[in-house]
């Protein structure tokens, strides 16, 4: 989908004047280290606003995850914060930890601050919980430890096209049913880490828990090479063991990843251009000819010898928005160059196939089409030459898409599809329910296709079609039609 940058960082701006800190202090009647300490601290206030931080200190066994909860009594809300994600039901205010700052060594501490609104009084908060246990008291008797389910050992079958089906080793039909993981492609240019909440075991069976048997694993073009512009921390050898590590471990539920350049270099100002920025910050119309394939060309490198791996070559080109005429559009789309209304050099679809099998790599490809990947009228006239036979035509549809009618389908993706394996990477829509893409599986269903929905991240709907409200996998409303599908068609 193309989406707006979600940044995570906020700052303070305006005629705002810093008062002196309050400082809540730690208190333990004893003596005896409490479990967690937390100072929090009024760093400025004015007429109806303030800004506040808190430093939470786990003096306990280490954590791979934190959330603080605390209760206002004095009517404040919160409305933005960094360094944690900030959210508050009624009096109670939650800060959960960022993809990047959620280990917690003990005796460790980490800082995060906020925004809010006041009136009458701002009452400093009293009482604090990290993850569920009281800071800032006497430390409460060690309870019993839950035992841990251990670490998932299976494998992704291994994945091939035959004539207009996906198979595995044995020549079974294979349908790729699932989600989408987003955040590789846009944290680590924006600075804040790699993923996007957490990726651990826990996460990661949460998926697999609504049957799922696909993720696809949106990445960023610069930070897989890594560019200047990219955190050291962020980029090239560290970006690609993240990945690597993500792979494994979707590999390891018995799910197909699905590795995906979602945001490349290339400098387009034209119609529907989604930035100004020369570097990976937006969705492009087509991939660029400087860098995307040696992207290619080291993915591929990388995950040769993992024939589970799917590749899919360009998130949702849209030369068409660019060029004159569908057949220009197309013909960019398939050969690169210099393409009409675009001012960088295109690597066309035919460049990143030949990069990704002169690396040595036979896995299966997916390329979508033109319009954002939702038009596929002319996929079979254009499609690239692939020595090893295993490409897949890729489609995106939303409810809000030009192609998003039986009627379309019928007469668009179904002749694909009798030629070629078809797969829906991205299927979505934005009215925070799921009937439009119930219509879309029922149709796929029908003829045995595959399909993934946007997205697996716990963003409010009114920014994007999000499935979940937790990393636990409670679906929302939208995602509830989607997990009860997976659990009754792939069971």
């Amino acid at each position: 989908m193309r989406h707006p940058p979600r940044s995570v960082l906020l700052t303070v701006t305006g005629a705002a004047a810093l008062v002196g800190s309050a400082l809540v202090p730690v208190v333990s009647a004893s003596g005896a280290t409490p479990a967690c300490t937390v100072q929090y601290a009024v760093t400025g206030q004015w007429d109806t606003g303030f800004q506040g931080s808190v430093t939470i200190t786990n003096n306990h066994a280490a954590v791979s995850s934190w959330s603080l909860t605390f209760d206002f009594a004095g009517g404040q809300k919160v409305t933005e914060g960094w360094n944690a994600k900030w959210s508050q039901a009624g009096t109670t205010v939650t800060a959960a930890n960022e993809s990047w700052n959620g280990s917690l060594g003990t005796g460790a501490s980490v800082s995060a601050g906020f925004l809010g609104s006041w009136s009458g009084s701002n009452a400093v908060p009293t009482a604090f919980k990290l993850n569920g246990t009281t800071c800032n008291v006497d430390p409460e008797p060690t309870p019993t430890p839950t035992p841990t389910e251990p670490p998932a050992t299976g494998s992704a079958p291994a994945l091939h096209v035959s004539g207009s089906r996906l198979v595995d080793a044995a020549g079974t039909a294979h349908r790729l049913l699932g989600v989408n993981r987003s955040g590789g492609e846009f944290m680590c240019v924006q600075g804040y880490g790699i993923w996007d909440g957490p990726v651990d075991d826990a996460a990661i069976k949460a998926i697999a828990d609504w049957k799922a048997d696909a993720v696809r694993i949106p990445l960023n073009e610069e930070c897989w090479l890594g560019l200047s512009d990219i955190k050291p921390e962020y980029a090239g050898a560290n970006y690609i063991a993240a990945v690597k590590d993500l792979v494994a471990r979707v590999e390891s539920y018995g799910m197909t990843p699905i590795l995906e350049m979602h945001w490349s270099y290339g400098q387009y100002t034209g119609n529907s251009a989604g930035c100004s920025d020369v570097h990976a910050t937006c969705q492009k119309p087509m991939p660029d000819a400087q860098y995307a394939p040696s992207f290619w060309s080291s993915v591929a490198g990388t995950f040769k010898d993992d024939p589970a791996a799917v590749f899919d070559l360009f998130n949702e080109p849209y030369p068409d928005r660019a060029t004159s005429t569908a057949t220009q559009a197309w013909e960019c789309w398939r050969d690169g160059g210099t393409c009409s209304g675009i001012g960088y050099q295109v690597a066309g679809m035919q460049d990143l196939v030949d990069a990704v099998r002169g690396a040595g790599a036979g896995n299966v490809i997916m390329i979508g089409g033109l319009a954002y990947s939702n038009d596929l009228s002319q996929w079979l006239t254009y499609r690239p030459t692939d020595p090893a036979g295993n490409l897949v035509a890729a489609y995106h549809v939303y409810n809000f898409n030009t192609c998003s009618t039986e009627s379309c389908w019928n007469s668009t993706l179904a002749p694909v599809a009798a030629q070629v394996p078809l797969v829906a990477g991205e299927i979505g829509e934005d009215t925070c329910s799921h009937a439009f893409v119930d219509q879309v599986m029922k149709w796929f269903d029908d003829r045995g296709l595959s399909y993934l929905g946007w997205t697996w991240n716990t963003w409010d709907c009114s920014s994007g079609p999000s499935l979940i409200s937790d990393y636990n996998g409670t679906p929302t409303a939208y995602g509830a039609g989607l997990r009860d599908h997976l659990q009754a068609v792939n069971p």
